[in-house]
């Protein structure tokens, strides 16, 4: 069933102005703006939102619900128990595809998040949605049948962006599939083979 018509404008705004903030920054994001990227008349992306601070909110949230989806998307053509290596090349697959295919929205996430650490409640709506990234996770892991522990899959998530962040930020002619299933391997393995503390899982 195709989404209401509202939903769609809503949808087709947020990702005009995520286009604008991977692409031109966030200094360049406006109403206006938004309008044209999305090819809408003037004033529909302040009848949706606002002020600018619910424009930056509602990138937030859409850049979750891709993200979310894409993982989801991906996970479910996994079957049966998952290890060590299969979890390296699932990562491997997102971190490739994050900073390539899908470069625009990494470097908008970017930009979200560096805006975030001068606007308390962009922060806010990030670090919610940053809770339930990690819930959702969590619940994919238990889905494919890894044991991984919460403080464990918060580290892949951490250095997941760390990783992606320095891939997003340098010539994309660099961005090989086999360097980034390798440094997947090694993220991977950082985390689940690190000194274990009480409760700490391992993957075969």
């Amino acid at each position: 069933m195709a989404p209401p018509r509202n939903l769609r404008r809503r949808n087709a705004l947020a990702d005009a102005a995520i286009e604008i903030l991977g692409t031109a920054g966030i200094h360049k994001l406006s109403h206006r703006a938004v309008d044209e990227q999305a090819g809408l008349p003037v004033g529909t992306a302040s009848n949706y939102f606002a002020c600018r601070d619910d424009l930056l909110k509602a990138a937030v949230s859409r850049v979750a619900e891709l993200q979310l989806a894409r993982m989801t998307s991906a996970d479910s053509q996994v079957t049966g128990p998952v290890g060590a290596d299969q979890l390296a090349e699932l990562i491997g697959s997102n971190l490739y595809r994050s900073a390539t295919e899908d470069r625009v929205r990494s470097l908008a996430l970017y930009e979200l998040t560096l805006e975030a650490s001068r606007q308390p409640e962009l922060a806010q709506e990030m670090t919610r949605l940053g809770a339930d990234a990690l819930t959702a996770t969590i619940a994919e892991h238990r889905a494919l049948g890894l044991p991984t522990t919460p403080d464990q899959v918060q580290a892949l998530m951490t250095l997941f962006g760390g990783v992606l962040l320095s891939l997003v930020t340098g010539p994309l002619e660099a961005v090989t599939r086999p360097a980034v299933l390798a440094l997947a391997q090694c993220l991977v393995n950082g985390v689940l083979n690190s000194s274990p503390v009480a409760g700490e899982a391992r993957l075969p």
